[in-house]
Parts: structure tokens; sequence; C-alpha cells
């Protein structure tokens, strides 16, 4: 039974609800983000274990495991740069050190290694997107958490750790950053404004509350039945400008929607959203 959970990348949109949903679960929570002081405002602050840490500093000499005092099982959330997807930093900088901590904490004792992956890795794949396709990742953050998948894998293998690399499509909620779509809307609407400027709206892709995400992130990471890739997602294809349209429906808002405003982007397919099977075989505990 799993009792003790590391949660690096705390203070993290989507950190902040897997931490709410494993204190739902009675786990002790060992909770690490680099902002001390952002933690402190959140309020699952006072009943966890904070371990402040920056990925930036990791010293090989250091034992990671006995320094996040030794924990059960670990989800690994942090990552820098986002949402700056092309940019070369994550190749050349966030992988390695990634890399590197990790080879740490396995090498001192981790066994249960839980890590966020994204859709993107499947690169300009159109469709309904199952986890034994071939990854392609198209941009500099899918390829480099491709790679990083890749080492684990291995490690895995060698030193007999359980790794659960569950992909996560799109997500929505309170927290999110201020650039997504859903923190613009919210904003044109807080201010009043008669038009929100978006792209055509035809895109197809897989949506879900953030709090619906964090709790089948925990599901995936609390048992061991079911490892490797697995989709994080809704397995519903839904056109965005319906999505916009229902939010705008559920929130009892209209706004005018100035369509066809940004050009669609380059780095991902005009429609895809992930399949389920294998998730829904995942066991909850």
């Amino acid at each position: 039974m799993i009792k003790k959970v590391l949660v690096t990348g705390a203070t993290g949109f989507i950190g902040n609800y897997v931490i709410d949903e494993l204190l739902r679960h009675s786990c002790t929570v060992i909770a690490s983000s680099r902002d001390e002081k952002k933690a402190e405002a959140s309020d699952w602050f006072g009943k966890v274990k904070y371990i402040p840490f920056d990925l930036q500093q990791t010293d090989p000499s250091i034992d990671y495991y006995k320094f996040f005092d030794s924990p059960d099982a670990m989800i690994h959330l942090a990552w820098q740069g986002l949402p700056n997807y092309k940019n070369a930093f994550h190749i050349e900088e966030n992988l390695p050190r990634h890399r590197k901590l990790l080879k740490n904490l396995i090498a001192n004792g981790l066994r249960d290694l839980t890590v966020a992956g994204t859709c993107f890795e499947y690169g300009m794949h159109e469709g309904c997107l199952k986890e034994d396709m071939d990854a392609q990742p198209a941009n500099a953050y899918a390829i480099a958490k491709n790679e990083l998948r890749r080492s684990l894998e291995d490690m895995g293998k060698e030193s007999n750790v359980d790794i659960k690399w569950p992909r996560l499509f799109y997500m929505y909620g309170k927290g999110q950053h201020p650039n997504s779509l859903f923190s613009q809307l919210d904003r044109a609407l807080a201010n009043g404004d008669k038009t929100f400027n978006m792209s055509g709206g035809e895109q197809v892709r897989d949506y879900l509350p953030v709090e619906q995400m964090a709790a089948l992130i925990v599901k995936i990471a609390l048992q061991i039945e079911v490892t490797g890739v697995i989709n994080c997602c809704s397995g519903k294809p839904v056109v965005l400008k319906q999505l916009v349209e229902d939010y705008l429906k559920e929130k009892d808002q209209h706004i005018s929607l100035n369509l066809g405003y940004y050009p669609y982007p380059d780095f991902e397919p005009m429609a895809f959203w992930g399949d389920t099977v294998k998730l829904n075989t995942v066991p909850t505990h």
C-alpha cells in the first residue's frame, strides 16, 4: 500500500490539484517546488511536508531519495518553460536536468515513479491516438519528454522500477497559465469585453477539467498493475468552438467569438483525441 508520495512541481497548475487529490486518499504528501513563498500561499501547505528544491541545483553527490524522505512513490510534474513548446531549452537544459535527478532517485532506492508526459509526443498523428502508436514528437518540449520517457524505461528495466507515464491531453480550470485559452476567456468576461479573439475554432481536441485530470493521475500513481504509457484524457473528441460555447453557457455568460483572429497552431494536428481503453483498465485502490 502506497502511503508516502513525493510530488514535484507542487505549485504548478496540475500540481495543486494532484496534492489535494492525494490528501483525499489519505496519503502522506511530500511536496516540492522552486518557489517556497508560492507554496506557503497554497491551501495544502500546512497538510504536507514541504521540501524546496531547484532542479538547476541538482548535485550528483547527494542521495535525493533520502533528501526527499524516502518516498514510497513519486509523481514528477515539474517542468520549466511552458507553454513555450518550441524552445530548444527543453532539449538542451530541461532534459538532462530531469534525467539526472530521476536517475539519482532510482539509483538510491525509488521503485515507483509516475511522470507526466504529453499528448504532443504523438506528433502530427490525426484521429484517435493509442499508446502503441509510434511517438513522433514535432516540437522541442515533446522531443525532450519522449527522450526522458525512453531513458526511464531503460532505467526501470535495469533497476526493477514501476514506471507509469500518463500522457496528458488538454485540461482547463482555475489557476491555469494566463495565456491559456480559458484564462484569456475568463479575463475577457471579467473585463466586460464585447468580443473574444480566438482561432477558427474548428480544431478537434480532448479536454478534461483539471480536477478530473488530477484524479486520473493519482489513480494511475497509486497502483502498479498497469504501467508504461497511459493516455490521460476523456476519450471524447470535441470541436473547440463548441467547447467554448458550452463553457459560456455553463457560466451563463455571453461574448461574441471573433473566430479566425489567430492562425491555427503549426505544432499540432487539426483533429486528435485519446483512446481510453488502457486507462479504463487501471484499478482503483
